[in-house]
């Protein structure tokens, strides 16, 4: 028995306890908030690093060149190599200003928008003899526009009064109109090339990419899949006939699942929805290996390269929306690996040698890894998302920031610069980040995020109509007792496969009829013996020469 003034301290400290850790919770969530402010900020500074450079050294031309604290018209120049068929008088088409429309209002820089948006209402034409990519037109300047539009018309009053009366949209309907040229081919797929005031030019290139085809072309080009819900990186518009049969989710092809899923969740189509399911179960059935995604033959399936590429990191953040939260964390983790790695994310990295590609080891800035550390810190809450991108704000600071902006990197072995600053470098690096430490912009609103990372509002009214197994990321919440947890619809897969409508959840997860987990959660192996039974379609996963289960035998 305790002698008396041992009971009277026991009997104190219990008392006190309670008290101690609740101011110790509270002192951890105020130096909680207070970093997440203070890489706010730095992400701030970074932007209008960034802006200001290209607003003092490039405006109105396209994009910055901060190491000679110059410009580049790089929309058009892409299209025109050797400059021959750019006008005397071109000044550019202030891409990179359109690009941060939506990155100034979601850091509350109102004033600055509203300029924004009375410069390119009095300035910007498109009636320019330049030939532009379709798609990097499309998802940059028409998108940007878009989403500006809708920002400056909702409910906010974030424009003076009779300031704003449609002027972007008028532009925008502008642009589109000098697209629809590059639709007018035999299979209905667009050219990948079009000049904005002559339409398509003579003899032009019949190639383009797969993701450059959707999204009103799309019925076709998903006809054109392999029996296998696979689809190509490159291929003819005026035959219909695939040029590059190896596939994965990176260059090419990235953009075309994203498409899919997000117009679901904008338009509410069933279509949209049915056509992902199948894509992404082919996606995860013949590309995944453990946490990482290789590329394949689209028609057999069988592996073709084993590289990861930066592109690529934007699948975990996909993976989120989808509810596969996961797979998304496992598949982040490795694309982190690499980035620590190098100190940036090199554009190929070979994973069957554990090494850079000898030519593509340079980082253009790119937003990927940082779009999906959002979304995963969105799904999650885990404090290890805002160590990851705490991560990448040092590197970038560290590596890529210069006197006059943010450079690329041309070499990740050496930090050798590239002397060019993208535009989505403010349209979606630094906005990703800056999301990631302040969401305050997102409360109370329904937005999803196009390629090029611009907002678009979600409108309720469909959401409302639909069975309780949908949400607008179609995850479902399960109730066990008084707790909801989240579950993934791809979780949800019996053996074979049926379509969401026939799944009931009985009050807890449907788990697929067959799935026998990997004994590791990161998939590592010595034998077949630790490796289980395939989710998606109830084969069974060997352990291969690198030691990692999957599927194999049937590769």
């Amino acid at each position: 028995m305790l002698p008396r003034k041992s009971m009277t301290w026991v009997l104190l400290l219990l008392l006190l306890s309670p008290a101690i850790m609740n101011l110790s919770t509270s002192q951890s969530d105020a130096r909680w908030a207070a970093k997440k402010r203070r890489l706010r900020d730095k992400v701030h500074k970074m932007f209008y690093h960034a802006y200001d450079n290209y607003m003092i050294h490039a405006f109105p031309h396209d994009e910055l060149k901060p190491l000679s604290k110059s410009f580049t018209d790089s929309l058009s120049e892409l299209g025109n190599l050797k400059l021959e068929r750019l006008p005397q008088d071109y000044s550019g088409s202030a891409l990179t200003l359109i690009e941060s429309l939506s990155s100034l209002v979601i850091m509350g820089n109102n004033t600055e928008f509203q300029s924004a948006v009375v410069w390119l209402s009095e300035n910007l034409t498109f009636n320019v003899d330049a030939r532009v990519n379709l798609f990097e037109c499309n998802i940059r300047v028409l998108g940007g526009l878009v989403s500006a539009h809708l920002l400056a018309t909702d409910s906010t009053d974030r424009l003076g009064k009779g300031v704003y009366k449609n002027q972007l949209l008028t532009l925008a309907e502008d642009l589109g109109k000098r697209f629809l040229p590059a639709f007018n081919t035999p299979t209905g797929l667009p050219y990948a090339w079009v000049n904005l005031k002559y339409g398509v030019m003579e003899n032009e290139t019949t190639e383009t990419s797969t993701s450059g085809c959707a999204l009103r072309a799309l019925r076709k080009l998903w006809s054109m899949r392999s029996s296998l819900n696979l689809l190509g990186t490159t291929l003819d518009v005026s035959t219909g006939e695939w040029i590059e049969y190896s596939t994965g989710i990176g260059a090419g092809v990235d953009s075309f699942y994203e498409y899919l899923f997000k117009a679901h969740i904008l338009f509410g189509k069933e279509e949209f929805w049915r056509m992902f399911h199948s894509a992404y179960i082919a996606v995860q059935k013949y590309f995944r290996h453990g946490p990482w995604y290789h590329e394949a033959d689209m028609r057999t399936g069988k592996a073709t390269y084993w590289q990861l590429t930066s592109l690529q990191a934007f699948w975990p953040g996909l993976q989120v929306l989808v509810g596969d939260i996961a797979a998304a964390n496992s598949s982040h983790r490795e694309f982190v690996y690499v980035w620590k790695k190098y100190g940036v994310l090199p554009e190929r990295y070979l994973l069957d040698h554990q090494m850079l590609h000898p030519t593509e080891k340079y980082y253009p800035l790119r937003p990927e890894l940082a779009e999906s550390t959002f979304y995963l810190y969105q799904a999650t809450k885990d404090p290890w998302y805002i160590e990851v991108g705490e991560s990448i704000v040092n590197s970038l600071n560290l590596y890529t920031k210069v006197d006059g902006g943010f450079a690329s990197i041309r070499d990740v072995t050496t930090m050798q610069l590239e002397d060019h600053q993208h535009s989505f470098f403010l349209a979606e690096t630094c906005k990703y980040l800056f999301l990631l430490f302040d969401d305050s912009f997102l409360v109370e609103k329904n937005y999803i995020f196009t390629t090029e990372g611009h907002p678009l509002p979600v409108l309720s009214s469909w959401h409302d109509r639909l069975p309780d197994t949908y949400i607008q990321t179609n995850r479902t919440l399960l109730k066990t007792g008084n707790q909801a947890r989240q579950t993934s619809s791809m979780s949800k897969q019996v053996c074979p496969p049926t379509t969401l409508n026939s799944w009931e959840c009985s009050g807890q997860q449907v788990e697929s009829a067959c799935h026998v987990p990997d004994a590791r959660s990161d998939h590592r192996c010595l034998t077949d013996d630790e490796c289980g039974v395939d989710s998606s379609n109830c084969r069974r996963r060997s352990c291969s020469m690198a030691g990692y289960c999957g599927l194999w035998l049937f590769i």
